[in-house]
This record gives C-alpha cells, structure tokens and sequence, in this order.
C-alpha cells in the first residue's frame, strides 16, 4: 500500500512534501521519491530504494536552486511490478522529462500498453506498470486529440486502464495544476487556505488542514492553489457532494489518522481484509487462464510434477495446511506440509519431480529461505508465495505468485494469512490447469468463486460487535479450546495461535473428537 502526496499553492512545495512522507512511513514502503515543479518549465525528480533517510540525503546533495517550486508529488513505494530499485521508485516521467507521476495500485493491462508504446517508439526506463500512464499522458498531451489540455490528456488515458489504481500527474508546461484520480484504491483531497493537497489518506495533509474530501470510484479531481474539480474519468462534473463524493471534516489526531481512524494498526488491518484478498486475486485470470507473477516453470515441467511440499513457519504454515486440501483435490497430487525448520534436518526424499511451495510474508523467513535452499540443492522446483517483491525467497524461486496486502504493522498477522490462502489457491488452480485435472471452464468457476471471497469477508466483519461481546464473556477462561475439522482444523490452529499471541490466554487447536475416543480417556 503505497504512500501519495501532492500539494499546490504558494509556499515551497519540498519541505511540505517530504515532511508529509515522513508521516506515512507507518505504512511500510521499499523506496521513495519526489517530484518539484518550479514554474519554469522545469521538472525535478529525486528518488531513492530504501529508507526515507536515502532520500533526503539525496537532497541535501543536490543545489537547493533546482529544489524549488510550489507544487509537488511524493511517493512510498510498495513494489508490485519491478523490483525495489532507485530506477523502479516513484515519481516516473515521461521522455521529456515534462510530466511525473505516482501511483498505487496496479495497471492490469499495462502489458499490452507497454507493447504499443515500444512499438511507437518510447524507451522506458524502468520495470513498473506506473511508467505506462505517463508515457501515455505525454502522448495524448502533445499529439492527441487533447493535445494542450493537460486534465483532459488525463482523463483520456484513464479511461483506457484497467485494474485498480491511485494515479497523481504533475506537469512543468502546466505549472499550478495536479490531476489526480482512484479507481478502488484510496485518494483525498486536503482543502488548504489558497493551497490543496492530496493523498493516500489524510496523514498526508493532516498538518495543514482538517477540511477534506474523498472521492468516489472512476472519479479524477483537477486541483490548482484556488480550488478542485471532481468529474469521473469521462469529464462529467454534475457530481454532487454526499451523492457521488464526501466531503468531511477531520476530527482524529494525527496517530489515528495513520491508523486510518482505528484505535490500532491491526484493527485496521483486519478492515483491511477484503481488499488484501482482492488485490491478491486481481490480475491472475488472463484469456481464460491462471497466470502467476513470475513464471519460469513451464506447463510441460509442471506436468512432471509428482508430489508437492509445502514450507511455511507460523500463520504462513497454517495456510499451507488449508492449502494442501485443494491442491489435492484439485491436482491429485499428494502434497506434505511442514515447518520450515524441520524440513531440511528432515532430509525430505526430493527431486526434479517435486514441487516444493515456500510461503513468507516478509520473503526473508531464514528457515524458509534455508528449506529453499537446501529444495534446491535436491533439484526440486521452487514456486514462492511472498508479500515482498524483490526479497530473497522470490530471487531464489523458479516461479512467484505475490501477496498484495501491502505493509502489515501490527505484530500478529491478520490481512497476510486471508491474502495467503487466496494465493494459495490461485496456485492449486495452475496446477491442475497445466496437469489437465479440471477443465478449463472448471479452473475459471473456481476461480469467479474466489472472486466472491471478498464480499464475504467484508459480511463477517460487518458483525465485529457480536464477536467484542463473545470476547468479554470468555475473557476470564483459563482455557480456551479450538475446535475445526477438514479446512477449519487449519483454521482452529491460527484462532489459537492469535488468541495466544494477543490475548496471554493459553488456547490449544483439535479436530472434534468422537465420543468413544473422549469416553476412553
């Protein structure tokens, strides 16, 4: 989940931006950059992976004479596309160094987009689906049928992207002006005294003001020191305030408002589920077929498979076992699941044929990364399910499906265990799509009902007060038993770890037991 800033109005635009990243650094980002127009037809872009501290030592190392200008764009970077790389932070811009944009979220079709810009010409320079939007933005502005018009040139491209995305574009030709725009992903809008801002979320701009708006799905807003105007992505502006778009007022401090309005980080994650898996699933369905982020396997090679391991520690083993269900449902293949750090002193019988799945959220686990390690050694394949793009685990794998839950703060995991079963799932899929185990029309069933797994989520949810109470009527147990058969075995065992890690309650996970087995103890 990637941290935006933009602001427009009269003061300089460096320190408002910077200081506002430093806010949103509780999301987790891999890199980070900005981009300063100064009037003068002049575009400046400093960008750095790492830390914030990469940046502003970047900075301090450039002439504060290009630093200036009173609008700006800021970004923190959770890499989905490309790897967390100074050449793969944000802002982007385009050839003529003119335009720059950030951007959360993902460009589904920015493949077939990138083929058309190469193919016309454009060089790119770096690895993201964010560099498409800009090249087309720069298109449409100087050759298109909006060409001069730099919120129309916007609207234009908008309305050719697929996916789910924030996009904030900043223009040196068309200084006082930001054109900014959401499709299910988070943007609002500070309202300043002859300034605006826009973000991510309002920690962005909580400093400054307490007046803000948030706008509705497809829809773009055209800030300028003066004002906003919200349209959707075709240019109509009959919108209305509390119909299409909200407007309110913010009454939360500014550690709420990193938390989004929650008393806490794994509240907020928890909110966050339904998103995490739907982002996960996003994209994963292309021309009737299960496709993964990065495959080097091929379906002849995933043919030979015989037998899967999977490999995971703590919540990321609790849904390799969920997963073991479906995959041999669905592949017949039989599939072990064990501790990462059992397997490798275990001296697991493997080979070209074996297949083994190593789940990690942060993609560095050191048991796990040593289980594919040693996988390896023994020729098995490696298909890696991970939360971080460009960690270890993921280089090391011959075949990545990522996780899109974004940075997970609060210590016990929540959103990353939904977000890794989906994933898991989407990998079952493949296999039995390339093993020719179900039918395509069967895979694609499947896979529209994983669609339908964020609606439910967000149901269960909507009866989080009816839990609070189960909660205070249990409190004081001195034992609290877990019971799940078939897939929710797997699930009693992370209820009981979470009660564990959260609650201090000692809390045990067991399949129901029959009556003559309780009798005889």
């Amino acid at each position: 989940m990637c941290g935006i800033v933009g602001y427009v109005g009269p003061r300089p635009a460096r320190g408002i931006v910077v200081d506002a990243l430093r806010r949103m650094e509780y999301r987790g980002y891999d890199s980070a950059g900005i981009a300063l127009v100064d009037g003068n037809g002049g575009l400046t872009v400093r960008r750095r992976a790492g830390r914030l501290a990469n940046l502003e030592t970047a900075l301090a190392e450039t002439d504060d004479n290009i630093l200036t200008g009173s609008t700006g764009l800021g970004h923190t970077r959770w890499a989905t596309h490309g790897r967390p790389t100074d050449r793969n932070a944000h802002p982007h811009r385009d050839a003529a160094a003119k335009i720059a944009v950030v951007h959360n979220g993902i460009i589904e079709n920015f493949a077939v987009l990138r083929a058309e810009l190469e193919a016309a010409g454009v060089e790119f320079a770096s690895d993201t689906d964010s560099e498409v939007a800009v090249h087309l933005v720069a298109r449409q502005y100087a050759t298109g049928d909006t060409a001069g018009d730099f919120p129309a040139s916007v609207l234009a491209v908008l309305q050719r992207l697929e996916g789910h995305f924030t996009l904030v574009f900043a223009n040196a030709d068309d200084p006082g002006t930001i054109v900014a725009a959401r499709r299910s992903t988070p943007l609002v809008v500070g309202i300043g005294d002859g300034e605006m801002f826009v973000g991510s979320d309002v920690a962005a701009f909580i400093e400054h003001t307490r007046h803000a708006v948030e706008l509705g799905q497809d829809q773009a807003v055209v800030l300028t020191a003066d004002g906003y105007r919200i349209t959707d992505f075709f240019g109509r502006d009959d919108l209305q305030a509390g119909r299409d778009y909200r407007e309110f007022h913010i009454d939360w401090d500014l550690d709420a408002a990193e938390k989004g309005g929650y008393d806490y980080f794994m509240l907020k994650e928890i909110a966050e589920q339904p998103a995490a898996v739907a982002d996960t699933l996003l994209g994963h369905f292309v021309d009737g077929r299960i496709v993964l982020d990065e495959q080097r396997l091929s379906d002849q090679e995933l043919r030979e498979i015989d037998k899967v391991f999977i490999v995971a520690c703590g919540t990321a083993y609790h849904s390799g076992l969920l997963a073991k269900y479906a995959i041999e449902h669905w592949t017949r293949l039989p599939v072990e699941v064990e501790l990462a750090s059992e397997f490798r002193y275990r001296d697991p019988v493997l080979d070209r044929s074996t297949l083994v799945i190593a789940i990690s959220q942060s993609g560095e686990t050191a048991d796990t990364l040593e289980a594919v390690r040693h996988a390896k050694t023994q020729k098995a394949k490696v298909l890696a399910i991970c939360n971080t793009n460009g960690s270890q685990i993921p280089r090391e794998a011959d075949a990545v499906l990522y996780t899109r839950a974004g940075p997970e703060i609060g210590v016990a995991a929540t959103k990353t265990f939904l977000a890794q079963i989906a994933a898991n799932y989407l990998v079952g899929l493949a296999l039995a799509q390339a093993r020719g185990t179900k039918y395509p029309d069967e895979v694609e069933r499947e896979y529209h009902d994983l669609e339908a797994m964020p609606d439910l989520i967000a149901r269960v949810l909507a009866g989080i007060e009816s839990v609070g109470q189960l909660a205070r009527q249990f409190a004081k147990s001195p034992t609290v038993l877990f019971l799940g058969r078939h897939v929710g075995y797997p699930v009693a065992l992370e209820g009981a770890l979470k009660l564990k890690e959260l609650a201090y309650m000692h809390a045990e996970a067991s399949p129901p037991v029959s009556s003559s087995t309780a009798r005889s103890r």
